[in-house]
């Protein structure tokens, strides 16, 4: 039945082509924004996960600053450390020339007193951002060990994220490589006491150099870590809510036919009570 009060294949045309209009809209947004998923409205479950995700890469870049300021306190450290068994060396030298009789004694202590006042300088030197890992006190504020932030555990995709940190223990050269109390040189038989007591602090310096190195090596690595970890959480974030812009394309261009096609069918249907017309004639 055809009636002129009622048109119902234009209202069927009308809805067909409201859908397809609002379908063009999201394709034309997903292609300007470049995100499938960028409101709630959108998907609220996938939006909800990639805002947790990227609340945590947000803290993990945070993490990363935090690794490469404790690699370059301990890269400081570490080769002021190095310098200092250089010195000790030097002075293990001049202890074993110290041992012949013939020899200036006066003069080789005097080049020791010299170079054991470079170790002290190197020890006190040897700081970045204010803290000291070759010193007693490492900030000021009797600490011995220097925590670094290096990771953020999350359990449950509720869960509260803790911070992990890596702690690095002063060496403490100030104490333990103090030269002042080596026993000083007049004669070979002084000589070959000092001899024990360099190799004690030598001892002592290549320990608390290794121990430095490793420190390094292991922010190094957890440094790597973090930047590897963060990269692949942005990647997940992206696969779920990121445009694919190949599948957007071919969409919109196939929405856009539709889209000519419903007006066209609208306007057919438009026209239909006209034929009504021919029947009164």
């Amino acid at each position: 039945m055809t009636s002129i009060l009622t048109n119902s294949g234009a209202m069927v045309a009308l809805q067909t082509l409201q859908s397809v209009n609002n379908n063009l809209t999201d394709a034309q947004n997903e292609i300007s924004t470049g995100k499938q998923v960028g409101a709630a409205k959108d998907n609220a479950a996938v939006w909800a996960i990639s805002k947790t995700m990227e609340s945590d890469i947000a803290g993990f870049n945070a993490i990363s600053e935090s690794l490469a300021i404790g690699e370059a306190t301990v890269a400081v450290a570490s080769a002021g450390a190095e310098q200092i068994v250089d010195k000790l060396i030097e002075i293990k030298e001049l202890i074993v020339s110290a041992q012949s009789e013939n020899v200036d004694h006066d003069k080789i202590q005097l080049d020791i007193d010299k170079k054991s006042a470079q170790v002290a300088a190197i020890i006190s030197a040897a700081q970045f951002n204010g803290a000291n890992l070759l010193a007693s006190d490492i900030d000021g504020n009797s600490t011995t060990q220097l925590g670094v932030l290096a990771s953020l555990d999350r359990i449950g995709a509720t869960g509260t994220p803790t911070g992990t940190k890596i702690l690095i223990d002063t060496v403490d050269f100030e104490a333990d490589i103090d030269l002042t109390g080596m026993q000083t040189i007049s004669d070979s038989t002084e000589a070959a006491q000092a001899m024990i007591d360099i190799e004690l602090f030598l001892e002592k310096a290549i320990t608390g150099a290794a121990q430095l190195g490793s420190d390094s090596a292991r922010l190094k690595d957890q440094g790597e870590f973090v930047s590897k970890l963060t990269d692949s959480m942005k990647m997940g974030v992206s696969a779920m809510t990121d445009t694919d812009m190949e599948e957007a394309s071919a969409r919109l261009k196939a929405l856009q036919t539709q889209q000519q096609l419903a007006v066209q069918s609208l306007s057919i249907a438009n026209s239909a009570p006209e034929t009504l017309m021919t029947l009164f004639r």
